[in-house]
């Protein structure tokens, strides 16, 4: 009988130990990798300020990376990082904007999706519930700078489909997403095509068109050719598919890619 207790004994010590040491490597899996005095240089569609520079500070807490995030409208981005030759990330609004810089992309993996919609006044008061609803006269509409911004060339897009071309009454275009809204919500305009993330204030709200879907584009994250330091820039391609950053996200109203 006491063999048998010390046998049981022994193996009770061992499944301890062996718990222990499994738990231990599990924490220093979930660590963060410590990045002090590392750094990145990180360009991003200005329409998505919000929501990376939470990310990024996020990422710089956890693990004392220093984030220099540059924020522009795409055009502005494509023609930095082509003339200056340097930076480590592309956070683009759509793979469409990578293809101006293809030259110094690496690679790019899709982050989450970037949904275009119809924002109007608070209350829908000219009633739009379709595309073809913004060539009506007496409905003034803004949009991004196409030759700038993708929310741009996708309401140039929507209207050619639609056949408006033509016929929208377009009060003026903004150089970045965010600054619609704020006109809209300033009542400068009836309607503004932009990002659903950027509709904000309380003068507005987003049509229900059903129509909108089929324009969803997707945002990458493109590793650059010209980064300097390999290592720490896969350590923050590693943070960005985390649930962290993906609530970080989900948080602001973006859609997590299937």
């Amino acid at each position: 009988m006491k063999k048998v207790l010390t046998l049981l004994l022994s193996l009770v010590m061992m499944m301890l130990v062996i718990t222990g040491c499994g738990s231990g490597d599990a924490e220093e899996e979930a660590a963060a990798p410590q990045l002090d005095g590392k750094s990145l240089t990180v360009y991003c569609g200005a329409g998505m300020t919000d929501p990376f520079q939470e990310i990024a500070d996020t990422f710089k807490e956890e693990t004392g990376c220093e984030m220099n995030v540059i924020f522009a409208n795409a055009a502005q981005i494509q023609t930095q990082i082509n003339t200056s030759q340097e930076g480590d990330l592309f956070i683009a609004g759509s793979a469409d904007e990578l293809k101006p810089v293809s030259d110094s992309v690496s690679d790019s993996v899709d982050l989450v999706k970037h949904i275009p919609v119809i924002a109007v006044q608070k209350g829908n008061p000219k009633g739009i519930g379709s595309i073809t609803d913004l060539a009506s006269d007496d409905v003034v509409t803004i949009i991004g700078d196409p030759e700038s911004t993708p929310i741009g060339k996708i309401a140039q897009k929507m209207f050619a489909d639609a056949g408006i071309q033509d016929s929208v009454n377009l009060a003026a275009t903004t150089t970045t997403a965010p600054q619609l809204t704020t006109a809209l919500d300033a009542g400068e305009a009836d309607a503004a095509i932009v990002w659903k993330e950027n509709v904000k204030g309380d003068n507005v709200e987003i049509a229900d068109v059903a129509e909108m879907e089929k324009y969803i584009k997707t945002i990458p994250a493109a590793s650059l050719t010209t980064t300097a330091d390999q290592d720490t820039l896969q350590a923050f391609l590693d943070f960005l598919m985390t649930e962290k950053a993906q609530d970080i996200w989900t948080s602001y109203g973006y859609e997590l890619v299937e």
